[in-house]
Order: C-alpha cells, then structure tokens, then sequence
C-alpha cells in the first residue's frame, strides 16, 4: 500500500491522478498543525505570535489556509504531475524512423553527408572514416566518436545532442520527418535548381523582384520544372510566390516580415534594425580547389563587408544575419515588439484571447500568463528543437548538403563520374549553366566562407527553431490582430517609409518570419526546401507537445485550452488532456 507521498507509475496507468484540481484532497488538520508550530517556533525566537491568525480572536479575522497543501501533498501531487506527463506521452509510443535509402544505393557514399572527413579528389568520402562515423552513431559512446578520423581543422557539431532525454514535452526521438527526397529525383533537382536561381539573384532587391529580367528566367525555368513544390499561385510559380513558403500570409505583401524591419524596443533601449552587410558578389567556393578543402574540413577565405548598415534588402544580406544570429533572436525581437505598448517603441498586441487573464478583474499574468513566462517559454522551446532535430538529422537521414550535390554536379559536367545518378533537369539547367558562365564552374555558389556547417542538413536547426519558437508566440499573442503602420526600406535601405498595400496581421507575418529565416539559410546554400518545409512543422509540434505538458502544471482553469492556426492553416486547441485539430 502507498501513503499520500508515495504513488507508483502502476497506480497512475489504472487510476490516473485527477489533475483538473492540484489542491484536492488536503488534509487541513495536519496543515492547521503545521502553522501551529510554527507559531510556537516563532514565539521561542521571541518574535511576534501567529496564533491569532488561527485562532479567530477578536482583533484578525480567520483567513483560509496560506498555501492550499501540506508539504507531503505538495510532493505527492508534484510528483503526480510529472508522472502523469510522462505516462501520456509513453502512451503514444515510438514512431517508425525512415530514410530515402540513399545510403544503401549510391556508392562510396555520394549521396549523403559526409563533410569534415577525409575525402579524395573527387570530394567523395574516405570509406573507412564514413563506416567510422557510422559506428560512433550506433555506439554513441565519446570514445567511439573520438575514433572518428577527420579530414581538416573543423569537427563534428554535436551528433550526441541527438541521444539526448528531455523532462518536457514527448522524448525528442518520438518526433519524426519523412524520408528526404532521393537523391536522383525530379523533387530534388527541382529544389537543386531553385538553389542555383537562389543564389544568381542573391544581390536583387526584394523590391524589384517584379521588374527585374533575371527573375522573369528563373520563373519560366521553375514552372518548367517537372516536380517543383514550392507555392504556386492558379498553379503557377509568381513574382510574389518565388523563393516563399507555403504557410498563411507567407506570400501576403512584402518578402521580409515586418519583425525583420521594425525598430526593437528592449527594456529602455530600443535596437535599430541596420546590419552589416557583404558586399556584393562575394560568392564563395566557385573553385574546386577552394571546395574540395571545405568538404575536408577546411575554412579558406574571408569576408568583404561594406562599411555602411542597411536594413535587409535582399538575399545576401539575409543570408549573412542567418549567418550569426542567436537561433532564436528573431522570435525573440518580435516577442519584444509584439509586447511592448507603442509608447515603448512596440506595437501592444493583445494577447491570445484564450490567455486566462484577458478578462481578469484582479489579477494580470506574470510568471505565468505574462510578459517574462511568454519569453522564457519562447526561448525555452528553442533548445527542445534543437535536440529533436539533431536525433533527425545524424541518426536518421543524414542528407548531404546543396554545396555537396554541387560538387556532385560539377564532376558530373566535366567527366561523366555518375551517369544516371543525377537528374537530367538539374544537369540541364539554365541556372547551372548561367553560373558556370560567370565563375568557370558547375559549383553551388556560397555566401559563407566556411560552406555548410558540419552537421547534415535534414532537418534544419534553424527551421525547427524557428517553427517552434513562432508557435509559442502565436499561441501567446492574438495571431488577427493586424500591424499598425507597417514599413519598407527605400531601395538603398538606409530608410524605412509607409508601406501601403494588403492589411499584415501578427499571425501572417510570424509566419512570414518563420519562413524568412529558414529560406534564408537556403539562399546562403546551406540548406534545401523540404529541410525547411518539414522543419518549421517539426518545431510546430515540438512547441505543442510542450504547451500541452505546460498547461497541466498551472493554478489557473485552462480546461478550455488555448487555441492558434498552424502552418497549415489549421485551427489547433490545446488543453491539459489533449490536443485537436480542426
């Protein structure tokens, strides 16, 4: 038999604790006798008496208990919750991982990734070193990944996050991802292609993407693509649907989300959203040599930067503030501008309607409910992602990067290495051959010096941040309330002006983050479309699992739940028991 502090994981799964009140059950005699000694502990340290506080004497009135549970309650239900939370997601089980069998198929490893090892002339893997890598995956152990022979100066980023544990949330193995597209597919070479026109419109400006003849070529080559996936309008790739993401208000008025430009009040300073810029044209690894000893492990290079700030303006400068941001800054400002009063510098978005003190008559939300829960929440969901994502990206998929494949590519042109590995829509590309005519190689031009970062590329950390991180602010904020004076840079981006056009609402321009940040690390190169498609969904439901375990903890009625749109523009409510789509 178990007393009150002492419940076992079996009574939970044949009679789960009542959670819809965490004060139940309180035995008020022996709380009673708890204050009573303490009066007495009181008394002998010659300090004020407690007692008429619990005696109803005529000069205090009796007030109820000063904390609802006893010590030994406090601990039962305590660990009740936790039990509870880990029983729900155990109950949901372990979903079945899958690759796209590129491993297996393809030889000397050409179709994954590989980088940081040793590598020969061709950029392909050293065969022991990639069976190497392999064995320190299934063993997991820091003796086995220390056997793991590297080709230059960089090392490994962090494969053993991805055998973490978490105390939130469902274990970060029980999220999953399809399987990548495959190597020699039509989705992939239409996403190869989309990289290349990426990376030729690099110094466009967002805002003339409608006038410019370089854009006009990259959309006749994308609609004559048999298998490209990225939105469409009438089914037809546009000037205002290239380069975005298929997500609610993502292709609404301009390409950069209102939360890239707007000045960030942050406490009583206010944060100017100028950066430092690369000059443009500073493509890096257009020749072989240069990234061969990249693939190796190798940083050659430097970077160019201009000397005056500018607002974003266009893809490189994107790239470069994905480049070194703080995974989850972006969310982070916009938390900042969304929450502060516009007397402050911010935009005083109400909160979610489903906040439980948005009709409050005595209270307003601080530690929960409030402005420091909401950021601590944000950030929190961050590093929940990343462990997640890192399971995903060296324990399941390992998919080569865009540079890589470029390689693929370019040996492909010069030596017929891998006939009938590769697409013929990529190898025939208008945007393949337009970059080989400017820089004499087949190369995937890059915006950092350093290439890919050394971890596979699905899914990205970024988008998963980014996914998570967004859903968290629009469960927080009133996703419909639309921005007030919005802005655009003038076209040297020293300045921003009025924007005039279709209303922006919180909701559609988060969503507009989400999608700029992860696009942005695809127009360095560094990542593919369905890394970030599928990732910002994989953060998505990473900050729903950890909402739902969140809601369970609080002294406030959240039985009706709180409710937002997801990326698909689906209706999602969660409550402590459960979450529902519709």
């Amino acid at each position: 038999m178990t007393t009150d502090s002492e419940i076992s994981l079996s009574d939970h799964k044949t009679s789960p604790p009542d959670l819809s009140n965490p004060f139940s059950g309180v035995n008020r005699r022996k709380f009673l006798k708890g204050v009573k000694n303490a009066a007495a502990l009181t008394m002998t340290a010659g300090l004020v008496s407690l007692e008429p506080l619990i005696s109803g004497g005529n000069t205090a009135q009796a007030f109820p208990e000063v904390n609802p549970l006893t010590p030994n309650d406090r601990l039962a239900q305590a660990r009740a919750v936790r039990e509870a939370a880990a029983l729900y997601h155990f109950d949901q089980g372990m979903p079945v991982h899958e690759n796209n069998g590129d491993e297996d198929e393809f030889p000397n490893y050409i179709a994954n990734y590989s980088k940081g090892l040793p590598h020969n002339h061709f950029g392909e893997v050293d065969g022991p070193a990639y069976n190497a890598l392999m064995n320190a995956i299934g063993v997991g152990t820091e003796t086995a990944f220390n056997a793991v022979p590297l080709g230059g100066s960089r090392k490994l980023t962090n494969p053993r996050a991805g055998l973490c544990f978490d105390l939130e949330g469902k274990d970060p193995q029980q999220f999953t991802i399809p399987p990548a597209p495959k190597f020699n597919s039509a989705e992939q070479a239409g996403e190869m292609v989309e990289l290349y026109w990426m990376a030729l419109l690099r110094d466009v400006n967002f805002l003339t993407y409608d006038r410019h003849p370089l854009v006009a070529a990259a959309l006749a080559e994308l609609n004559g693509l048999s298998d490209f996936r990225g939105p469409k309008a009438n089914n037809v790739v546009t000037v205002q649907t290239l380069f975005r993401d298929d997500v609610p208000g993502g292709t609404v008025g301009p390409y950069l989300s209102q939360f890239m430009w707007l000045f960030t009040p942050f406490g009583a300073e206010v944060v100017d959203r100028r950066m430092q810029v690369l000059a443009a044209g500073s493509d890096k690894m257009t020749d072989f040599n240069e990234w061969l000893a990249v693939q190796r492990g190798n940083v050659p290079g430097t970077e160019r930067f201009k000397k005056k700030r500018r607002y974003i303006t266009t893809g490189r400068d994107l790239a470069q503030w994905v480049h070194i941001d703080v995974l989850f800054q972006a969310y982070f400002n916009a938390c900042l501008i969304l929450g502060t009063p516009p007397g402050g510098g911010g935009i005083g978005c109400p909160l979610n309607p489903s906040n439980p003190y948005s009709n409050a008559r005595s209270e307003e939300g601080f530690g929960t409910w409030g402005a420091p829960f909401i950021k601590t929440l944000m950030c929190e969901a961050a590093t929940r992602a990343l462990k997640a994502v890192w399971f995903q990206k060296w324990m399941v998929h390992r998919r080569l990067r865009p540079e890589a494949f470029g390689g693929r590519i370019h040996i492909q042109k010069i030596s017929n290495r891998y006939p009938g590995m590769i697409h013929d829509e990529v190898l025939g590309s208008e945007a393949v051959d337009r970059v080989h005519g400017k820089y004499g190689s087949y190369l995937l031009p890059m915006v950092f010096p350093e290439g890919s970062p050394t971890h596979p590329a699905y899914g990205a950390g970024h988008a998963t941040v980014a996914g998570a991180s967004v859903t968290i602010l629009k469960a927080m904020f009133d996703e419909n309330y639309v921005i007030p004076n919005p802005v655009v840079p003038n076209p040297a981006g020293t300045t921003l002006h009025a924007y005039s056009g279709e209303p922006l609402t919180v909701g559609g321009e988060l969503n507009k983050l989400a999608s700029n940040v992860a696009t942005g690390r695809n127009m360095a190169g560094v990542h593919w479309r369905t890394d970030a498609y599928w990732s910002l969904r994989l953060g998505e439901e990473i900050a729903i699992e950890l909402l739902r375990d969140t809601l369970t903890t609080f002294n406030e009625d959240m039985s009706g739940g709180i409710t937002f749109t997801d990326f698909d523009g689906r209706t999602v409510t969660i409550t402590p028991s459960g979450v529902s789509t519709g």
